[in-house]
């Protein structure tokens, strides 16, 4: 059915896996689409009662952007793709039943943020994570947000200005990962913790995890608002895409 990532079911647990081994599962239009879809597949048939996201492969969870489709990207392309990020993120947000991010490998950029998004994340040691779209060129506005709700302001610019990435360690430390587990248990450990939570009375689940959303809305819809209007001034400066253009020039032979 899909092309760019995998679904299937265990017991009442969807898993949707990102599948764009050769970009690290690097977003791109069709598969953001294709997630989006799932999602509200799994959100949708009654039995299903809490969703895993996880990412093909040993190496990475989602690499973030696929810098190949965003360097072509003008302003108006660039509002654009901020939009269809306004339809993923928000489509999360108001899912009302437990997503847990079972993380496997790199998650950087918007990977990093969906990473974020969902309520529970289970990582292995050699997990990265990180908010590096400054080094590419890229200003960064919706992982800030996301950052500050769960980090305070400090951490947030820190990590966002340097563009640095997190180990597991770190991260574990911080907050952003719940549990570290070796990398062979990983996807159990993510199916037992998701059973765990879809085992929960699912009215007051949902309406938990509404009300999480509603204490933030204001705060992201005009992140959201913000981030149209200064990506569009990004890439009507052609910086942007000069630097995606040096780094993919950089990473061919």
């Amino acid at each position: 059915m899909y092309e760019f990532i995998k679904t299937t079911e265990a017991e009442n647990i969807g898993i949707i896996t990102l599948n764009r081994l050769e970009t690290l599962n690097a977003w791109h239009k069709p598969m953001r689409d294709e997630l989006i879809d799932a999602l509200k597949k799994y959100e949708n048939i009654q039995n299903i009662r809490a969703t895993i996201l996880t990412g093909a492969g040993d190496r990475g969870f989602c690499a973030g952007q696929d810098l190949e489709e965003a360097e072509t990207f003008d302003p108006d392309g660039a509002e654009a793709w901020m939009e269809e990020w306004h339809i993923l993120y928000d489509l999360i947000r108001r899912l009302t039943k437990p997503l847990v991010a079972a993380l496997n490998g790199l998650a950087a950029g918007s990977g990093f943020q969906v990473a974020l998004l969902a309520d529970v994340r289970i990582a292995h040691p050699g997990v990265t994570m990180g908010q590096p779209e400054i080094n590419s060129g890229i200003a960064s506005v919706t992982g800030p947000w996301i950052m500050k709700e769960m980090l305070g302001l400090s951490r947030t610019i820190e990590l966002t200005l340097t563009g640095r990435m997190m180990d597991a360690q770190e991260c574990y430390q911080i907050g952003l990962v719940h549990k570290i587990v070796p990398r062979e248990e990983l996807l159990n450990q993510a199916l037992q913790t998701a059973k765990f939570l879809a085992a929960k009375p699912p009215i007051a689940m949902r309406l938990t995890k509404q009300r999480f959303r509603e204490a933030t809305e204001q705060g992201f819809q005009e992140m959201l608002a913000a981030g149209i209007r200064i990506q569009r001034d990004s890439f009507a400066t052609s910086e942007p895409q000069s630097m995606m253009q040096e780094f993919l020039g950089k990473r061919t032979p």
